[in-house]
């Protein structure tokens, strides 16, 4: 009977029913789009992070995260590749890295790099060096002399594919390592910064040039995204000498980012709250409209025998059925936004100095968590029936004499 009843007189005025579920529809659709919005910055800049040389776990050598020298290199790479085979599942990619600082130079400019000996083949399903060559080719196997860098780093040095430019790094000894190489190719990333600071060889080519024999600096891995970074970490470090190796996952190699993530959840929620308290305004204002038009008849009502109780209870029966239909359609315009964005994105290169300096992607594709949409619709349903509370008692405080001066 309830329901009966309140669905009829909801409909009484459909102007004003229209306007509440107005302000729900929009509160909901802005909960879902805007949330979708801010996922889609995270998971942009998890995956431009590990794409970037960073994976979800690297193995060093102890003490050189703090001091990244050719010095603390992993010597015996056989060891760990063994530990792989024990530990990893077999949808997990890995390489290993030679990764030094250098100065790279030609006739007219010098500037400070990061010198990135690689395995090309390995290389290409770890991170993004394999999909960003965007002029000339890729390295190969035998480029004993060959090397790849950023389309800034080539414009910054005034030079082109072809021709030559000259490494310099410290060995083992401490003595001080040059090679020239010729540009083979040069590639394009997600962040400018990136492309001025990596240039990439060989393994083979780095490692004859700073004297490593087969030592390397890292290994990377990369892993599908249902397993536990963490928990995959402590199994390789059960099987590794903790003296002697360090292993990492991304959280622990960017504390920024990481920082940033376990503060987003709290940015989210904080702007549902914000959002519902503009949306709820509008709410308890229409909904106490309407109880003061019906003041007449909650006083029948009242005067009829109906307790206050029910009076409240047939309120917000009717304020929780506009919240359900006004979430419903919230929703699926939310989902539909969403799913129309999913593919071809939102560009921000307009802002790409904004979006570089945050870490962000260039392409931002918005991203529903399950859990961000039961939060959302949570926090309409539960606290638009609380705001409703209010007119409820109002109405159930009219008396049959305060009933009979209205006209």
């Amino acid at each position: 009977m309830y329901f009966k009843l309140a669905w009829r007189n909801i409909w009484r005025n459909p102007r004003r029913t229209a306007v509440i579920l107005l302000a729900v529809v929009i509160g909901v659709w802005n909960m879902i789009f805007a949330g979708a919005l801010m996922r889609g910055v995270e998971v942009g800049m998890i995956k431009n992070s590990i794409a970037t040389l960073t994976g979800n776990i690297q193995i060093h050598r102890k003490g050189y995260r703090h001091d990244p020298v050719v010095e603390n290199s992993i010597t015996d790479p056989k060891e760990v590749e063994a530990a792989f085979e024990k530990i990893l599942p077999p949808n997990a990619i890995w390489t290993s890295r030679v990764r030094v600082n250098a100065v790279a130079s030609n006739a007219r400019h010098s500037s400070g790099i990061t010198l990135v000996g690689i395995h090309p083949a390995r290389e290409a399903g770890v991170s993004f060096i394999g999909q960003a060559i965007n002029q000339g080719r890729y390295l190969v196997p035998d480029d004993t002399y060959g090397i790849v860098i950023g389309r800034a780093l080539l414009d910054r040095f005034e030079t082109k594919i072809g021709h030559k430019l000259v490494l310099m790094s410290p060995t083992p000894d401490r003595d001080i390592a040059s090679r020239a190489f010729r540009i083979v190719g040069t590639f394009r990333a997600e962040m400018q910064s990136t492309e001025k600071r990596f240039a990439f060889v060989t393994m083979p080519a780095a490692q004859q040039m700073l004297q490593l024999k087969n030592s390397v600096s890292e290994f990377s891995i990369v892993l599908p995204n249902s397993l536990d970074n963490s928990r995959l970490a402590s199994a390789l470090q059960s099987v590794l000498p903790s003296n002697y190796y360090e292993i990492s996952t991304w959280r622990d190699l960017l504390p920024m980012l990481d920082a940033y993530l376990k503060l987003s959840d709290g940015f989210i929620y904080i702007w549902f709250v914000v959002i519902f308290i503009a949306m709820g305004f509008g709410i308890v204002n229409t909904t106490l409209m309407a109880v003061f038009e019906r003041m007449r008849e909650f006083g029948l009502l009242k005067a009829l025998g109906m307790k206050p109780f029910w009076i409240i209870r047939e309120v917000l029966t009717e304020a929780f059925l506009i919240l359900l239909l006004g979430m419903a359609v919230g929703n699926i315009l939310g989902f539909v936004s969403v799913l129309a964005l999913s593919e071809r994105g939102i560009d921000l290169s307009a802002l790409a100095a904004g979006t570089e300096f945050a870490g962000m992607s260039r392409m931002l594709y918005p991203v529903i968590y399950a859990k961000d949409a039961i939060t959302a619709n949570l926090v309409v349903f539960v606290l638009g029936l609380l705001v409703c509370l209010y007119p409820a008692i109002k109405a159930a405080r009219f008396t049959p004499v305060e009933a009979l001066t209205q006209t």
